[in-house]
Parts: structure tokens; sequence; C-alpha cells
């Protein structure tokens, strides 16, 4: 690849894994209740999930989509629902000493229900698409797809690593039960909120 497309991607992948999605709302909110070792799982099971995800779309799966465009509309749906499910997980979470019974049996996401939802998550999507309309053609050859994919996944896991920070940071001062209500409450209606533009699109 040309270091300016190198560049490009590189700055691209950068901008849409540190900017608010679904994935950086949900560890923000994991960091808080679980803490960021507790969060582990997740931010590598997402590393895993846009790996898999970047190569598939690269290696011919955008093509299947463009002749059969029913099955992303299928896919936009399911990923709708999914992070529906995933809002009320949030907004009903706590920390792990709750003595609530609802709340005791909150965990965080594991690593391969995280490395699966980004094949839902529709930011993830439109980035991994974008990727391959805007500046690598999916025809560049294995190599340089292969390419493409690690270089996200070296952006990603860094980028993501900060929301997580952010919230076990937030953790002692959110100790109080009820300023942990407001925010659960309030992370799961900004993951609501960022299905806006999937609703918009369909």
């Amino acid at each position: 690849m040309k270091p300016e497309i190198v560049l490009a991607v590189s700055l691209f992948a950068f901008v849409t894994s540190i900017t608010p999605g679904p994935n950086n709302l949900m560890l923000l909110a994991s960091g808080v209740n679980f803490g960021f070792r507790a969060t582990l799982p997740h931010m590598f099971g997402i590393g895993c999930g846009l790996l898999t995800l970047v190569l598939a779309v690269g290696l011919g799966l955008a093509e299947a989509f463009a002749r059969l465009p029913w099955l992303f509309s299928v896919l936009r749906w399911m990923g709708a629902a999914y992070l529906l499910y995933l809002a009320w997980r949030i907004a009903t979470s706590g920390p792990p000493d709750e003595p609530s019974s609802s709340v005791r049996s909150a965990k965080p996401m594991s690593f391969w229900q995280a490395a699966a939802f980004q094949w839902v998550n529709p930011k993830v999507w439109v980035m991994t698409m974008s990727t391959f309309s805007t500046y690598v053609p999916a025809s560049s050859g294995s190599g340089v797809i292969v390419a493409i994919a690690t270089l996200f996944v070296l952006i990603s896991l860094p980028s993501v690593s900060i929301w997580t920070l952010f919230g076990s940071g937030l953790r002692q001062i959110l100790q109080v039960r009820r300023n942990l209500v407001i925010f659960n409450y309030s992370m799961a209606a900004a993951l609501m909120l960022s299905l806006y533009p999937l609703l918009k699109a369909i």
C-alpha cells in the first residue's frame, strides 16, 4: 500500500474508533460497573470481531450484500434489536457486590459476546464498508486486506481502552447507588440514541 493510503486509513480508523458509538458507550458503562480488568475480555472481543468482519467484507461479503441487499437490511434490524437489549442490560446493571439479586447477576460482556456483537454493530459496518468503498478497493488482494484489518485492530484497541479507563476512573465517584442508577440509565439512553442513524437509513 502507498504511504498516503496507510495514513488516510489510519486516521479514519482512529476517528471512528475513538468517537462515541455502541462499543465505546458499553465499555464506558462496563468500566464504571465492573472495572477495567473485568472489562478486558470485552475489549479484546471487540478487536477479534472487528478483525474477522473487516476480513470477511474485504474478501467478498461486500459483494454478496451488493447482490442481495435484503441481507444487509436483515442484519441492520438484528443489530437494532440487539442494541435495545444491551441498553436494557446497561440500565439494570450495577456493581457485583450490590445486594439486590437482579443486579448481582449482572456481569460484563464476555469475549465471544463482544466479538459476535461486531457483526450486528451498525457503526462497525458503516466503518468497514466505507473503508473498502473509499480508501481500499476490495479487489486490492488478500495481503492488502489482511494488512487493513490488522491496522484497524491495532488502532482500535488503544482507542476503546480509553473509554474503559475513563469509566473505571468514574467508578469511585459513582459509588452512591442513586448516582450509579442515573449514570446507567443515561448510558442506556445514549445507546438507544445511537440507533438514530441506522433507523433513518432504513
